[in-house]
């Protein structure tokens, strides 16, 4: 089986790639710029068909959700735009779609862990085109799945794990917001968790529960307590180590709002496909380990 999936430089596509290694039985290929470019349209489908993927995972997005607020076009065109042309494509070439999107698509106010019912309700720009991408994917694209992830890290590209790591290098003392929940979820996890659904797609063909999935870690926390099992698990270990003080949401402004409750229930997914994810706490010991052990040395500088 061959899997195509966009983007070459995010964690999900690194992951997926890392994952499939020495497997005989899947292929990934990371599709990407300047061959694939999700604000262009029109590269999507011929750089897909290049591929000659069985599935197609579409990772690539525009993430960075406070600079949307400034650039909305553009956020909607790769979001919205481009995750609809990928799917458009994949239903071209005769083939599923797995579709990422995220935990920025509610507004977090619900008291609980939100599940597929829930109705979405993006506090900004970069969830409101993250929300407009699903709506383009399930119109291009009956054979889609759309698996809703959130607190994504790994030892790859930009993120919450090796910022603590970072900072824990040059101070003391970390302020960390304490009053957003939710569910940090390992990208190496999210990439076995795909090739798993991929595996049971591809070996049936007459699969029928497409939709909508939510797609999480085990358990849950706070931004400060993952910054202190972060920092913990790296002390364990003889790296870096700081003290963490909780702040609330308010003593940190950023232009865009995010979401006070970011937990997701994986409970349709677990009974549709037999797969759980570990506990976070495992997940995020193993990345740190990693990330110290020099596996992705040059990593922790990004």
């Amino acid at each position: 089986m061959r899997i195509a999936v966009t983007g070459r430089e995010g964690q999900i596509a690194a992951s997926l790639l890392e994952a499939a290694q020495g497997r005989s039985d899947m292929e990934v290929v990371a599709v990407g710029r300047p061959q694939l470019d999700l604000a262009r349209p029109e590269t999507v489908f011929k750089a897909l068909e290049a591929s000659r993927p069985d599935i197609i995972v579409s990772a690539a997005a525009y993430t960075a959700v406070d600079k949307a607020e400034d650039e909305p076009d553009l956020a909607f065109a790769v979001n919205a735009e481009g995750a609809g042309a990928v799917a458009a494509a994949a239903a071209r070439l005769g083939v599923p779609v797995i579709h990422l999107s995220t935990d920025y698509v509610f507004d977090g106010t619900k008291d609980g862990a939100y599940d597929e019912t829930d109705a979405p309700a993006p506090l900004g720009v970069y969830g409101a085109s993250k929300l407009a991408g699903e709506v383009a994917v399930a119109a291009a694209n009956p054979r889609h799945l759309i698996l809703r992830t959130a607190w994504v890290y790994s030892p790859f590209g930009r993120n919450f794990v090796k910022t603590m790591l970072r900072l824990a290098g040059d101070r003391d003392e970390i302020a960390v917001v304490a009053d957003q929940w939710g569910i940090p979820t390992s990208a190496l996890d999210i990439a076995d968790a795909i090739l798993h659904v991929a595996a049971v797609l591809h070996g049936d063909p007459s699969f029928a529960p497409f939709g909508v999935y939510h797609l999480a870690g085990t358990g849950e926390t706070t931004w400060s307590s993952f910054a202190r099992h972060i920092l913990d698990t790296s002390r364990a270990f003889g790296g870096p180590h700081a003290r963490v003080t909780d702040i609330a949401t308010s003593d940190y402004p950023t232009k865009a709002r995010r979401p006070a409750n970011s937990r997701l229930s994986s409970a349709k997914f677990v009974v549709a496909f037999g797969w759980t994810a570990p506990e976070w706490r495992e997940s995020a010991e193993a990345v740190v380990r990693r990330l110290l052990q020099g596996e992705t040395k040059q990593a922790l500088r990004a």
